[in-house]
């Protein structure tokens, strides 16, 4: 419905409020009605005259789900954009470091310096044994649970993505990786709602977390882990999703993300 104007409406209310209000023909009981219904069009002139002037011309009932859709892939799409630039200014600076070294002797020390350093910083990929585990959300398909679960205890939290994390790096893990993006010395985990946000990229449920290490130990640091042990509870309980595999040889990419720091503090 559209509403263009609502002066006509509300000055046809008020005329039949008024003759409601003060006309009383003589020899008769004013009965409750000739009070309740003017005073009901007065309230229903003022409100089409609000929702005229709210609506300004427009549908009060569009939908703007479409508009919105459309502005997040717009959204999406620059952010792709962004980072098509920054690889190719990358692979620009990469290439004149490269030939700088080749005449500067300080910048080949110094680049030789960096090089030693990349792995333990996770720019490069390591490939080896390990353990991958994935958690997920309980199904809601309206299945009754015992102790009347609510939503939060049916989805992942951050709290149970950190204790696994922390776990595998306590079992030794030497390269980590979370849905196949290089976990490093800066990185953090978010959770809004049920979804992981990672290096400004959101990740939906089920969580997969990648470690190279010795899966025996990586195992024995997950079962020791209060952390872990409580959403295994969880998962007995509510019907969350836990699964761990062993790897034989897996690969845990090298991190291609930014490494500039906005805040630094040295601890005292």
């Amino acid at each position: 419905m559209e509403y263009t104007s609502g002066g006509a409406s509300w000055r046809e209310a008020l005329r039949t409020a008024a003759s409601g209000l003060f006309s009383r023909p003589s020899g008769r009981r004013r009965s409750p009605w000739s009070i309740g219904v003017p005073l009901i069009a007065v309230a229903a002139g003022l409100l089409f005259t609000t929702s005229a002037t709210t609506a300004n011309g427009t549908s009060l009932r569009e939908d703007r789900r479409p508009q919105l859709a459309q502005l997040i892939e717009d959204r999406r799409e620059r952010v792709e954009e962004s980072d098509q630039r920054r690889a190719a200014l990358l692979t620009e600076v990469e290439a004149e470091t490269e030939a700088l070294a080749g005449t500067d002797a300080p910048i080949a020390d110094q680049r030789r310096r960096g090089e030693g350093s990349r792995q333990a910083a996770g720019f490069t990929a390591l490939r080896g044994p390990g353990l991958t585990v994935e958690l997920d959300d309980a199904p809601r398909l309206g299945e009754t649970r015992p102790g009347n679960p609510s939503n939060d205890d049916l989805v992942v939290h951050q709290s149970d993505v950190q204790a696994v994390v922390n776990a595998l790096w306590a079992g030794g893990a030497e390269a980590m990786s979370i849905m196949d993006v290089r976990v490093i010395s800066t990185s953090a985990v978010r959770c809004v709602g049920n979804t992981l946000l990672l290096h400004g990229q959101v990740y939906s449920p089920p969580f997969k977390i990648t470690a190279i290490g010795d899966p025996a130990e990586l195992r024995h640091a997950l079962e020791v882990s209060n952390g872990v042990r409580l959403f295994r509870d969880a998962v007995d309980h509510f019907g969350l999703g836990y699964r761990e595999t062993v790897e034989g040889s897996v690969t845990v990419p090298a991190y291609d993300g930014s490494s500039a720091l906005s805040e630094v503090e040295v601890p005292k």
